[in-house]
């Protein structure tokens, strides 16, 4: 494919997702219907703590009611100070993420500096905009996104629609089938100056709580060792939550569970 050449009125800038759309290389899932079982991707939450946000998601895939995938990452790191957590469709969701890491990736060597945190959201408003036909075909794509904001030394989440809408929450957000029931537990859990351990514990709660009443929400495989990807993003950056901490904080739960 021969380097693109655009006039001024058609050049799409810094913005990757733009120049795809300019050389016609936009995803078209127009064909799909509702018959064909395709992986979606359930729930996850977000938490701000005092000094940055912790994000988390289960790893179950699901197709209608089969298990598709058990290991599945939806918490994705977007870039150093931010990431997004993936609900809906699974293909078109991963896709779209790919996108806006190169997105956030060609703005930075574009421009030589990083985009801003409400820009970053503002851009994955955009690319969710975007995909409204794939999501009136059933393929719909609701991510999370948050991270720590440089400018005002504070973490920041927001929250989507499917037409593209974004929402900034102050305290937790949660999204996927089993979003009802991880707000309850983060809306009696959640409280101010929460440091990054109370966070995680929260998260880990939360994800618990919704694996117990939602099939579509898989929770700790301690069997296969599988536990849901949670991550902090602080002024030191992205830092991904390791598994022997989670195993710590789930048996933990699963202890006060039983004591019930």
């Amino acid at each position: 494919m021969p380097l693109p050449v655009f006039n001024f009125a058609e050049d799409p800038g810094s913005s990757f997702s733009e120049l795809l759309h300019r050389v016609g290389l936009n995803p078209d899932y127009s064909a799909i219907g509702h018959d064909h079982k395709v992986p979606h991707a359930t729930t996850c939450v977000a938490v701000r703590f005092n000094g940055g946000i912790v994000m988390g998601g289960d790893r179950r895939a699901t197709a209608g009611n089969l298990i598709s995938h058990r290991s599945m990452e939806k918490v994705v790191q977007a870039d150093q100070f931010s990431a997004v957590a993936i609900a809906g469709a699974a293909g078109p969701a991963m896709e779209m993420v790919k996108v806006f890491q190169l997105s956030l990736e060609h703005y930075e060597k574009v421009e030589g500096k990083l985009l801003s945190l409400e820009g970053k959201a503002n851009l994955l408003s955009t690319m969710i905009r975007q995909n409204l036909s794939a999501a009136m075909q059933g393929l719909v794509v609701v991510p999370i996104f948050g991270g720590y904001d440089t400018r005002r030394s504070e973490g920041r989440i927001w929250n989507f629609d499917v037409t593209g809408g974004r929402y900034e929450e102050t305290e937790y957000v949660a999204t996927g089938s089993g979003s009802v029931h991880c707000s309850t537990v983060l809306k009696m859990g959640w409280k101010e100056n929460l440091s990054n351990d109370e966070a995680v514990k929260l998260v880990c709660r939360s994800l618990w709580e919704a694996a117990d009443v939602d099939s579509a929400t898989g929770g700790p495989d301690i069997r296969r060792g599988i536990y849901p990807v949670v991550a902090e993003i602080s002024a030191q950056g992205w830092s991904r939550v390791s598994d022997d901490r989670l195993r710590v904080a789930f048996e933990a739960i699963n202890v006060e569970v039983g004591a019930r």
